[in-house]
């Protein structure tokens, strides 16, 4: 008798799933139940039918029913079934950990996505102590184990030959604020290029005494640049034609991969942990290496020996190394330890946004510009006023009923230091919440100077600034410091990366540096972002919509204030104006890529295209940049027609950018700014931007931009810095109050 699932037929489904169900039928087995039952129901035969007809039960009908109108022919196939293979990966189960949402997947989520059983992913999480709510630090066993303290990814040795991973650690004395989730591109990104550094084909084995000096080399350089680390080498793999590793004099400790892991999946977990550690390990780390693996690979000369991959990332913090420094301890200043300031509700913020930009305001207006009830705004204006954030002004007479008495915000509850670094001059501000500058100053960068003692400048400029500014700043008012740098910066790592004329800054992990300085919140941004936070903040309700601030200093950069907060961009760099200039102007490189335009280097620029105009400067201006510009605004303000066309000329290139601004956020007005607008040469930058920005947009009939002078003073770049402590702080936010540092 025919078994009665091949009796089973349909013509409702696709040909090719018709035919490869009725092999299934025929081979028998397993899949033979599955497909007869999706035969079966495209007759439209009912489960219970169907249960009858082949002898099992509805449950199991409906489960392979179910799985077919969710996958199609894919539900019907083999899965992972759960349970411990011969052979479980340690690394694979920790990649996928932190992968998770704040390291935080179930470990039966991770065994499902796996094939492997719970007990086994729990018991491998709990052995690296990678588990969610654990607040102790991984323990990474390798062989023999690295010690029970915080990791770093340090650096990466690679030849045809061997690969090395150099970790760091330190410590665990305190818990360390949390990174990101390292994102599966980034991890994709390294692997891909260690696979195609994989792929060279093997160079001549150098002689053993030059293959070790070459790593002994390596690692010498990695004791240098991490003199706060303790170092380990693991070794992910070795032909052993590369000669045998440096002996422990060398300083680095050597380890092997832990048992139960391969090489790939071991470096991706590293990677993962790493950045979902320290905020410091960002993507831009791991995205250098994948840089430095890949230029290996397309390395021409096969027929030689390579140069090997020398990787090693720039020095982390001296906070790495805690107290190890000398004298580090003594180094660290006692302002503030926290913000003092502590705003109990999203209503609050939106209370002091209101009375920020009015300036002064009742508590009636307050409730009809915020919508909020009068009894919620008389209580928490109660609570502002007792606390000293808010004070009361003199009273105003009313039409009706009893005199109302507006309040304003206290200019000196809170202060905040603003640091701004140039090439050429470093700025510190003391700011109030007004805006008043309550102490600067200003001085020279020594061009010679290395990046630790620059940092030890700025950090003596602040602490002088600060100790300046005395009485002025009251007990618990001290909010923080807000440090703005040319761009581009990664704000994830507080690092400097390669502003122009700043090359003795490249790589310098400046926010982590100077908190090894000062005991209080500190922020970084770039300086045309921040100039145009504290545009924002100090310009009240003159800047209460959507701008853009040009600022004009050593280059130009924008600020882009949309949607009622600044617009950082996915890396925090939004707003490199410089090239949107030169592609406006068709000013394109032999490569295809965009000029570094001079016309967007004003102390350059103005006065060198006065000279080829036919200007003298004088002798000292032909080797002062800043001295030929305030030679030639000087001259431009006293309507010299020469120094005129210069800046006139400069304008129009800037104006060309801001003209592609406004046509592509669609914006109504553009802030001018900078140490380098100065009087002299401002109604000509304002005239002609304005005309080139209102005569040429495409929707130039629906609307007028306007463009205004800043309200900010030289020290723009400085002031916003110190403003972004105050944004931060004070403006609503319904998805919480982050420090601008977010990546």
């Amino acid at each position: 008798m025919t078994p009665p699932y091949q009796e089973a037929d349909a013509t409702g489904l696709p040909e090719e799933d018709r035919g490869l169900l009725k092999r299934w039928v025929a081979e028998g087995g397993p899949r033979a139940i599955r497909a007869a039952v999706v035969l079966l129901a495209a007759q439209g035969l009912r489960n219970a039918e169907i249960a009858r007809r082949l002898d099992v039960s509805r449950q199991t009908v409906g489960h392979w029913r179910q799985r077919f109108d969710a996958s199609g022919m894919a539900g019907l196939r083999e899965r992972p079934r759960p349970g411990r293979p011969a052979i479980i990966d340690e690394a694979e189960v920790i990649t996928r950990t932190v992968l998770a949402p704040d390291g935080g997947g179930a470990s039966r989520a991770v065994a499902r996505e796996l094939g492997y059983s719970h007990t086994a992913v729990a018991a491998i999480r709990r052995r690296w102590r990678v588990t969610p709510g654990n607040a102790t630090v991984p323990v990474v066993p390798t062989r023999p184990p690295l010690p029970e303290a915080e990791v770093w990814v340090l650096g990466l040795y690679l030849d045809t030959h061997r690969a090395l991973l150099l970790v760091g650690t330190r410590p665990a004395v305190h818990e360390r604020r949390r990174g990101g989730s390292p994102g599966a591109d980034v991890i994709a990104a390294v692997d891909a290029a260690v696979e195609a550094a994989l792929k060279v084909p093997p160079s001549p084995a150098p002689d053993p005494p030059r293959g070790q000096g070459m790593l002994a080399g390596y690692l010498g350089e990695a004791r240098r640049r991490h003199p706060g680390a303790s170092l380990h080498a693991i070794s992910l793999w070795d032909t052993g034609k590369g000669g045998p590793p440096p002996e422990r004099r060398a300083g680095v400790v050597h380890h092997a991969l832990p048992a139960r892991t391969t090489w790939r999946t071991f470096l991706r977990a590293m990677v993962g942990l790493d950045c979902t550690r320290h905020p410091e390990s960002s993507h831009r780390v791991y995205l250098d290496l994948a840089a430095a693996l890949r230029a290996y690979a397309d390395r021409p000369g096969a027929d030689r020996e390579r140069p090997p991959v020398r990787w090693l990332r720039e020095p982390i913090a001296t906070h790495f190394a805690g107290a190890s420094r000398a004298g580090g301890d003594q180094r660290r200043e006692s302002w503030g330890g926290a913000n003092q300031i502590d705003l109990g509700s999203f209503n609050e913020c939106v209370v002091i946004e209101a009375v920020r930009l009015a300036g002064t305001i009742t508590r009636g207006e307050i409730s009809h510009r915020t919508g909020l009830t009068q009894q919620s705004v008389s209580r928490i204006c109660r609570s502002l006023l007792r606390r000293g954030i808010l004070v009361e002004d003199d009273r105003r007479q009313a039409t009706s009923g009893k005199p109302r008495t507006p309040v304003r915000l206290r200019g000196d509850a809170g202060h905040a230091l603003g640091i701004h670094v140039d090439p050429e001059v470093l700025t510190a501000v003391v700011v109030d919440l007004d805006g008043t500058i309550v102490r600067s100053r200003t001085e020279p960068v020594a061009q010679t100077a290395s990046p630790d003692q620059l940092v030890d400048h700025v950090a003596r400029l602040g602490r002088g600034v600060l100790d300046a500014a005395g009485g002025a700043v009251r007990p618990g008012g001290f909010l923080g410091i807000g440090v703005a740098t040319p761009g581009p910066v990664d704000v994830a790592s507080g690092t400097v990366l390669d502003p122009p004329l700043l090359s003795v800054w490249r790589d310098v992990p400046l926010l982590y540096m100077l908190k090894d300085r000062f005991r209080c919140p500190i922020v970084m941004e770039k300086d045309s972002s921040a100039a145009a936070v504290g545009e924002r903040w100090i310009g009240r309700n003159r800047r209460a919509r959507d701008f853009v601030y040009l600022y004009l200093g050593t280059g130009v950069g924008a600020g882009l204030f949309l949607n009622g907060d600044i617009h950082r961009g996915v890396s925090a760099n939004a707003g490199e104006f410089g090239q949107l200039c030169a592609v406006a102007l068709e000013r394109v490189g032999a490569d295809g890529r965009p000029e570094i335009l001079p016309e967007c280097n004003p102390p350059v620029s103005v006065p060198g295209t006065a000279a080829r105009l036919g200007m003298a400067l004088g002798p000292r201006a032909a080797h002062d940049p800043r001295a030929a510009h305030r030679v030639v605004s000087a001259a431009a303000g006293a309507g010299d027609p020469v120094a005129g066309k210069a800046v006139r000329h400069v304008a129009g290139a800037i104006g060309r950018g801001a003209l592609s601004l406004v046509d592509l956020l669609d914006i109504d007005l553009i802030v001018l700014g900078g140490p380098f607008f100065t009087d002299g040469v401002a109604d000509l930058y304002t005239d002609e931007i304005s005309r080139i920005v209102n005569d040429f947009p495409t929707a130039r009939r629906l609307r007028r931009v306007d463009v205004e002078r800043s309200v900010l003073s030289r020290e723009a770049a400085a002031v916003g810095a110190a403003s972004t402590i105050f944004h931060a702080t004070f403006t609503p936010r319904l998805a919480g109050r982050p420090a601008p540092t977010r990546r």
